[in-house]
């Protein structure tokens, strides 16, 4: 009998205790055509990490960092291309309107995986450039195997790593799993970071989970698109671009849909911008004259039409058909 408990005890300790992969049941992977994204990232900055960083004088390509595809890369909506960070390198994501805390998810990161090749990293907010705060996170892949350069962990050992799920599908994050601080507004995260995960269980190189396990992940990656290859950060839960509904509750804009011209319903002159759900500014602020604005060259779609009158702004969802 005790036999059998410690049996048990050590299925139960290997047991995989997080959501499993995209497609499967409980998985917490968002497709990336989701409506639930409302906005994507607008400018990303890299620091790069080295092609190998128990090696550092290794190179790829011609340099011992990480060097493929550009920062630009990772702006808007996933396409595919990316930008590598190398081993421990980061990027910082920032957006038109700053993500807020809400039900549930807030924003998901994409990298270009699959599930027979996940790459991980950890993720990081901050509401004002300078202070950041880490996502709690955990890996239960085992230890006492060094992962190779062409294997991976399995999406259910992993939870708040960014780079769990496949490439068409972003890792999610709740920004009520961080602990509340003085220098953390979760309603106005303005700066989203992403860090490699160094994958080596070699204690000089290893980067540790919220509970202090090394992560093991593929490693080395002695190639130019060395480590975290970062696609894409959406964003599902977003400030109103700055806005106070309240201000202007009775402004509207119609037809909408429209196929052509919106109209304003105010009396008073008005400021009109739109943007794209990417958070791109598709149509510069521009006075209109009679409160009418010509949208019959933008392509179908859904749109932020941004609203200012005098020093009141209003923002409201316009459709394009």
């Amino acid at each position: 009998m005790r036999f059998s408990l410690l049996c048990f005890l050590s299925l139960t300790c290997l047991a995989q205790s997080y959501p499993p992969a995209a497609g499967e049941a409980g998985s917490t992977a968002i497709p990336k055509e989701s409506p639930n994204f409302v906005a994507w990232a607008t400018e990303i900055s890299v620091e790069r990490g080295y092609v190998n960083i128990s090696n550092p004088t290794l190179t790829a390509a011609g340099s011992n960092f990480a060097s493929a595809g550009l920062p630009e890369y990772a702006t808007g909506f996933p396409d595919g291309n990316t930008v590598s960070l190398g081993d421990g390198g980061f990027a910082i994501a920032t957006f038109d309107s700053a993500v807020r805390n809400d039900e549930g998810f807030d924003f998901a990161v994409f990298e270009n995986g699959s599930t027979a090749y996940l790459e991980l990293a950890f993720v990081e907010v901050s509401s004002d450039g300078q202070h950041f705060f880490r996502f709690p996170n955990h890996s239960q892949t085992e230890t006492a195997t060094q992962i190779g350069s062409f294997g991976t962990p399995s999406a259910p050992y992993l939870n708040n790593l960014a780079g769990k799920y496949a490439a068409l599908y972003g890792t999610p994050f709740d920004l009520s799993d961080l602990p509340d601080d003085a220098l953390l507004d979760k309603n106005s995260i303005t700066h989203v970071k992403i860090i490699d995960v160094v994958g080596s269980i070699n204690p000089d190189f290893a980067s540790q989970d919220s509970f202090g396990n090394a992560v093991n992940d593929s490693f080395p990656t002695p190639f130019n698109s060395c480590g975290f290859d970062l696609q894409a950060v959406g964003v599902i839960h977003q400030q109103s671009l700055g806005v106070n509904d309240q201000d202007l509750s009775e402004v509207s804009v119609y037809p909408n849909p429209t196929s052509g011209e919106i109209h304003v319903n105010s009396d008073e002159n008005c400021v009109f911008s739109i943007f794209a759900l990417d958070g791109k500014m598709v149509v510069a602020p521009q006075k209109i004259s009679g409160n009418t604005i010509d949208l019959t060259h933008l392509p179908i779609g859904i749109y932020l039409a941004k609203i200012k009158i005098g020093e009141k702004t209003k923002v409201v969802k316009v459709m394009k058909k």
